[in-house]
């Protein structure tokens, strides 16, 4: 299984969200992705519930894992977490960020996704403060900021968010801790630069990748090329 915990914490990381992609030939776009310089693979499960969208569950997942070995870094926009964890990691996944939003008690979804032996983060809607996610970050591995409400791609960019991307960010540096920073909602190459002043070192990009006029390639380098972050920034 691939581990999270190895990537680094010092550039910017992408990974892909092929909820832009083209479904009906989803195995040959995560090939595209890898092959264009991609990090991960992001994956978004909706439920329908926690989120007014549905996508994809372990089935579709089971089927691509067969076709790739990039690291699968999914979010689960569901509100039951805990419950299908276990079926998750069977079908592939590497790593599982859950909402802090969702009714089930975070210290026991973080210990469900952990005995099922995926990585863990944990994703914090528009609304939800930074200092929400403080208590836990010695436990989980990532920490997903959302740029935009959960639930749809194509949004346009919360430039609002940066001072909590720069916060969680703050202490995470504040207590040295391996921890990955991840942004999710309306990164191109334009607002990729935005969110690594603000401290966040991995993106979460669809259209701006698989719908790239340029293409993938060059997509994915454009978003590498916002650099790295100096600590002095922040």
């Amino acid at each position: 299984m691939n581990d999270l915990r190895k990537l680094p914490t010092d550039r910017i990381l992408v990974s892909p969200s092929v909820l832009a992609c083209d479904f009906s030939r989803l195995g040959e776009e995560i090939a595209r992705a890898e092959a264009a310089g991609a990090d991960v693979i992001h994956l978004d499960v909706m439920d329908g519930h926690f989120v007014p969208n549905i996508s994809f569950g372990p089935p579709v997942i089971r089927s691509v894992r067969k076709r790739s070995g990039m690291l699968f870094d999914t979010h689960l926009m569901i509100s039951e977490p805990a419950r299908y964890a276990q079926a998750f990691a069977e079908a592939g996944c590497d790593h599982l960020t859950f909402h802090l939003e969702c009714p089930e008690p975070t210290g026991e979804v973080i210990d469900t996704i952990r005995k099922a032996g995926c990585t863990v983060g944990i994703s914090l809607k528009p609304a939800t403060p930074a200092e929400a996610v403080f208590p836990w970050l010695d436990r989980i591995d990532l920490v997903l900021v959302m740029t935009v409400e959960p639930g749809f791609g194509g949004q346009s960019f919360m430039a609002g968010q940066m001072a909590k991307c720069a916060a969680v960010k703050r202490e995470i540096l504040r207590r040295k801790l391996h921890v990955q920073l991840e942004a999710d909602g309306g990164i191109d190459e334009k607002t990729v630069r935005t969110v690594a002043a603000h401290g966040v070192n991995m993106v979460v990009a669809g259209t701006s990748v698989f719908r790239h006029p340029a293409g993938m390639e060059t997509a994915i380098a454009k978003l590498h090329a916002a650099g790295p972050l100096l600590d002095s920034e922040l």
